[in-house]
């Protein structure tokens, strides 16, 4: 009989090409009534363009818990290594997607 008190355990595959990540240091992130879209971009200084090099789309259940598991991520690190320091810009850099679409 099954327990449903029993947690499944899920078996994650790590694969050679993605395990050694994408840096970014910028995150776009917009939404819809169904889902959040993330885009991961690696800007550098002096350089006009800069190319979307991952999009994660989230449905808003998974945004909200994911939003939970990096805050308390982000504690847990503090907690180690002291506060992180927020070098927040008076001004976002500019984005621009291209030119606009048209019907």
């Amino acid at each position: 009989m099954n327990d449903p008190q029993k947690k499944q355990q899920i078996n994650i595959e790590l694969p050679e090409d993605i395990a050694g990540g994408i840096y970014s240091n910028l995150a776009v992130i917009n939404h819809s009534a169904s889902e959040f879209i993330v885009d991961f971009i690696n800007i550098m200084p002096g350089v006009p363009k800069a190319k979307v090099k991952s999009r994660i789309i989230l449905t808003p259940q998974h945004a909200k818990r994911f939003l939970r598991a990096l805050n308390d991520n982000i504690k847990r690190f503090e907690s180690v290594h002291g506060p992180i320091k927020d070098f927040e810009q008076n001004t976002p850099p500019p984005i621009n997607f291209g030119p606009a679409g048209e019907a």
